[in-house]
């Protein structure tokens, strides 16, 4: 049975660009078995660097590098010559050329990304919100939230909220169901933090057929009925004016579309 392929990843921070674009590539190949990949992180000296190369070497691995120091990175590079070893180098050309292009030099700084990059922190809390907050889970969260989403079922609040967490935005979201009342939070924040989302009877009810179809479950069923949509759309209507909250009809827009407009009433208030 042939061996897998064996690929080591090189790097003098934590080695998460060369994960990314390995997974990228190797995801166009149908392998008996997959690669082995092997994460060398922080590797900071040339004695380190040497052993994680001699490792590679014994294995017949191919080397794929993140080095943000040069000197390492031209080690790397000679090592991997003089040794036959496939190299991969994702850093020292495009560094290069930025050098070129604006004459500035490279701070050579490992850790610099992560330390400037706040907003990558952001991003991940704000993921973690919309997870925990989905579907007004615990309603304790509307009052943390900088976007309220409201609306029936099937109107998108779930995939919009996931999106907008990936622009840095905390978002909880609000199911409305005429049976069951809403929660006390949500009429305590402020009226330009929450949005309403709505579509038309016929686009709801066939989303909630393929639904229901995807499911295994009788589409015809009371949720997908004319009688009941008409009953949440008209409930709908009836929260946004008590709320007094902004609304966007869903029916003919991408997530993205959407998210935009979220954006812009939020930024508008």
């Amino acid at each position: 049975m042939k061996q897998p392929v064996v690929i080591y990843v090189i790097s003098d921070a934590i080695g998460e660009t060369a994960q990314h674009t390995i997974r990228a590539v190797t995801a166009q190949f149908d392998f008996d078995e997959q690669p082995d990949i092997r994460r060398h992180a922080f590797i900071r000296d040339e004695a380190a660097l040497l052993e994680t190369l001699e490792e590679a070497k014994a294995a017949d691995g191919i080397v794929v590098q993140t080095l943000v120091s040069s000197k390492l990175a031209r080690y790397a590079k000679s090592y991997c010559e003089q040794e036959k070893i496939a190299n991969i180098d994702l850093l020292t050309h495009l560094t290069k050329a930025i050098e070129g292009k604006t004459g500035l030099h490279s701070k050579e700084d490992p850790g610099n990304m992560r330390r400037l990059d706040s907003a990558y922190f952001d991003r991940i809390a704000a993921i973690e919100f919309a997870v925990k907050y989905d579907d007004c889970k615990d309603p304790r969260g509307l009052l943390e939230a900088d976007i309220v989403l409201v609306g029936v079922s099937r109107t998108s609040k779930t995939p919009l909220s996931s999106y907008l967490a990936n622009q840095n935005f905390k978002v909880a979201n609000v199911p409305l169901v005429p049976e069951i009342p809403l929660p006390e939070e949500l009429f305590k924040i402020p009226a330009s933090r929450i949005i309403g989302l709505t579509t038309t009877p016929e686009k709801l009810g066939r989303i909630r057929r393929v639904r229901l179809r995807s499911m295994g479950l009788d589409e015809m069923s009371n949720y997908s009925s004319d009688r009941r949509i008409l009953e949440e759309l008209e409930f709908g209507y009836e929260t946004f004016k008590k709320l007094k909250c902004r609304v966007i009809h869903v029916e003919d827009k991408a997530i993205e579309e959407t998210a935009a407009l979220v954006q812009e009433m939020i930024e508008e208030k």
